[in-house]
């Protein structure tokens, strides 16, 4: 068989490439003269700077800037590889600075999370002397509409009274933003071309809007949730002021990564379909040539999946091409079933027992991995049938 391995990672425990290895094992251990080509994928969150500078040939510049919660983290930037006739481009995921990875899990509030330091790797990678960034936004920790990062920019916010907001700590005191100030903001960034990748389903306002899809994701309460609702209620009434835009709260992208979408807008950042810049740099559409079968899996896979995530959107382009899609996932959420309707053919769980999600992280390399030869050996069992043959499959090869 020639299978086609195009995972997306499973957030804060496999990357996209471990996970890809892992499924690649559990093939071979079922049929171990399976051609397997492995293509792991990111969407914008974790892994997005990693995989476009090495598509590109470029370098990896470390950094520290603020974390989510206010303490320094390592983070990064890269610098794509260039053609002489390009701008120097450097690559940025917000989640390197904001991301959900980073919060540990008993400080997990989306109203006090903040976005400070990706306006601290926007600066950074300008210094470095980009003219152009190309951001990823996803697995963020924060609800902040970018108030942070804009802050770091330069930008001030005010109340109605003319109070200056302490927003670094997080997006709740946005709901009682009235103004905000860019005249500010560092000149270097409006001579800065900023594209960015974000989820184009995503909204900053409504029922379908951040706060209430994401916010509970982040460790928010109903009540927080309530309260977000309308911070990013109040920041979608003032950025449409400045942006001439009367749906600036529902226009597509606008609730990336915790309303960060607006906040790249109110800069001047034009939003893309996350795979419209992606496939850029790599063809997705090219990987389904000589094959059989397609791989894919995520952390969790649920009725947010065909919006926007990896595996729905390999199993939309693989149908073009008349291919049987498998996903793997952590977890197997609500709504699920809707994956079958975006070419997901099957999806299985790697959690076969009872254990807590902590261990879960721990033994998810071979959780992943069993979770593959399952999959295996039921096709493998489908084929014989196909066949009207039986045939003895071969034992595994684990320990």
């Amino acid at each position: 068989m020639r299978i086609l391995v195009c995972p997306s990672g499973f957030k804060g425990s496999l990357p996209p490439d471990t996970a890809a290895n892992c499924i690649e094992a559990g093939i071979h251990a079922v049929d171990p003269e399976a051609t397997v080509k492995k293509v792991p994928l990111v969407d914008g969150g974790e892994g997005f700077t990693h995989a476009i500078v090495a598509a590109t040939g470029g370098v990896i510049h470390p950094c520290t800037v603020a974390g989510p919660v206010g303490e320094k983290v390592h983070s990064f930037f890269g610098i794509l590889g260039q053609k002489s006739t390009e701008p120097c481009t450097a690559v940025i995921e917000m989640a390197a600075a904001a991301g959900l990875s980073l919060v540990p899990p008993s400080l997990r509030n989306p109203g006090t999370t903040t976005t400070y330091g990706v306006g601290e790797l926007i600066l950074a990678a300008i210094e470095s002397g980009a003219s152009r960034i190309l951001m990823g936004c996803g697995d963020s920790g924060t609800c902040d509409g970018g108030a942070g990062m804009l802050q770091a920019l330069g930008a001030r916010l005010y109340d109605e009274d003319g109070r200056e907001l302490v927003i670094a700590r997080g997006g709740e005191s946005l709901t009682r933003l009235h103004h905000i100030d860019l005249s500010r903001i560092d000149k270097r960034v409006a001579k800065t071309k900023i594209d960015v990748a974000v989820n184009w389903h995503n909204v900053l306002c409504g029922k379908n809007g951040v706060a209430a899809v994401f916010g509970p994701q982040k460790g928010a309460t109903a009540d927080q949730v309530a309260l977000l609702s309308d911070a990013m209620d109040k920041l979608a009434r003032v950025s449409s002021a400045i942006l001439g835009d009367d749906n600036a709260g529902l226009s597509p992208g606008s609730g990336a990564s915790g309303g960060m979408g607006t906040g790249l807008r109110l800069i001047g950042a034009q939003l893309w379909p996350r795979y419209d810049l992606i496939m850029q740099y790599i063809d997705l559409d090219g990987l389904f040539d000589d094959c059989d079968l397609v791989v894919t899996a995520e952390g969790g896979i649920d009725d947010q999946t065909p919006l926007g995530k990896i595996p729905a959107e390999v199993a939309r382009r693989a149908k073009k091409h008349g291919l049987p899609v498998v996903a793997i996932a952590g977890t197997i959420g609500p709504g699920a079933r809707v994956n079958y309707e975006a070419g997901i053919d099957a999806f299985t769980c790697i959690i076969q027992r009872p254990m807590t999600l902590d261990d879960a992280f721990i033994e998810a390399e071979k959780l992943t991995m069993e979770s593959a030869e399952c999959v295996m050996r039921i096709i493998t069992v489908g084929r014989m049938l196909s066949r009207g043959k039986a045939a003895t499959l071969t034992p595994s090869v684990h320990v």
